[in-house]
């Protein structure tokens, strides 16, 4: 059978137009092509993808759990593969494991599993999200305050460990616990910086991203506002061009109204790319799971801390966007991008990722003309079948 393969009988979008009457053409793990249904070749392997849409995969850039597995009580490749697995069947072909604020011991940990994990090539492992712990106590949310501490050598040595290790690498921190010296050595050796949990100040903001932070985690969630006198950290992330932005698409964390009000006030090149901020309960019927020994309950789309606290979010990637389409009215192409070309582009691999063009890894998505779920491929291999 030829190596060489061509899924037909679907709409293809590339990320920037539609394709009517074409085949998406991979070779092993690359794509090929979109060639014209009348050019393919014969003896072509072909897959009839009986109507629907052919997109680009979905990059979720915080992840922190999936498919009853939360990172931060499993450190282990098993859980890595599992957290991986839970979403692919959501449309998530690359995401980064996201660990929150822990102990030192752990997050050492959970970095040896990552690099195993690589190694292993566990199917959409892209890296690890740092998430803490040199976080703001004030701006905490869900984050054990008695784990949040100063950045210290040890901790950029164990990052700088990884960095010929992932694909991508993020770290959230916040300019209380963090110099922006030590945020430019993270930058440099080619992290996603990220500010995040932090109650600081435009200006401070600014000043952090001239030194290389390139993210903001969770747009208006455990950040100093957008106030008419401080702008504020949101006021930064909009204001400021070289900022990309991530932002959760659940109605939840973020009203409609403020997602598209901070949607048409961004300032680029940087864009506000979706993130899940998914916790272990995707992909299940868990009611409740534990974090840093403390519960956390699922109620009515809602993960919350007992005092109401929200802990992370309880939606995958295909949910989002069709959440960012019908409720916000972005065309579907938009909403599409904000889950794919987006966060390709803050993760530094918009050359091979976040669209379907030549030379590019294989990762889509079969959906249904409603957007449902019909397959997911990563590398050419498809790993998921509703």
């Amino acid at each position: 059978m030829s190596m060489t393969k061509a899924i037909t009988g679907a709409r293809i979008f590339d990320g920037t137009s539609w394709h009517e009457d074409a085949a998406l053409v991979f070779k092993g793990s690359r794509i090929e092509a979109i060639r014209p249904m009348a050019e393919l070749p014969e003896g072509i392997d072909r897959i009839d993808a009986e109507g629907g849409l052919i997109v680009p995969g979905f990059i979720d850039l915080q992840v922190n759990g999936g498919g009853g597995v939360l990172l931060n009580e499993e450190q282990t490749v098993a859980g890595l593969r599992q957290i991986c697995a839970a979403h692919a069947k959501f449309g998530t072909t690359a995401l980064l494991p996201t660990l929150i604020t822990d102990t030192y011991e752990i997050t050492s940990r959970t970095v040896e599993a990552g690099k195993q994990a690589k190694t292993e090539g566990v199917p959409g492992f892209l890296g690890l999200h740092l998430e803490g712990p040199h976080l703001s106590v004030a701006r905490k949310g869900a984050h054990d305050p008695n784990l949040i501490r100063p950045m210290e050598e040890k901790d950029i040595e164990l990052m700088l460990s990884c960095r010929d290790v992932f694909d991508a690498m993020m770290i959230t921190i916040a300019p209380e616990n963090v110099t922006a010296e030590q945020a430019a050595r993270l930058a440099q050796a080619g992290f996603m910086v990220s500010l995040g949990h932090t109650d600081t100040t435009y200006e401070v903001a600014k000043t952090y991203a001239e030194a290389g932070v390139r993210t903001v985690t969770h747009l208006f969630n455990a950040m100093s506002p957008l106030g008419h006198r401080e702008p504020g950290v949101v006021g930064a992330a909009l204001d400021i061009g070289s900022l990309h932005v991530g932002i959760i698409a659940d109605g939840i964390h973020v009203h409609p109204a403020a997602m598209g009000v901070a949607l048409r006030a961004k300032n680029g090149p940087g864009r506000i790319f979706i993130v899940t901020d998914a916790m272990s309960t995707i992909g299940t019927d868990m009611k409740s799971f534990t974090l840093n020994g403390r519960e956390i309950l699922r109620r009515d789309g809602r993960l919350t801390l007992a005092d109401g606290t929200l802990a992370g979010a309880d939606i995958d990637m295909i949910s989002s966007v069709r959440f960012a389409h019908a409720a916000l009215g972005l065309p579907i192409e938009e909403a599409l991008r904000m889950a794919s070309a987006y966060p390709a582009e803050a993760a530094y691999l918009a050359d091979r990722k976040g669209a379907l063009k030549p030379g590019f890894d294989a990762d889509f998505v079969l959906l249904t003309a409603e957007l449902g779920m019909k397959s997911t491929w990563i590398g050419g291999v498809k790993v998921h079948q509703e």
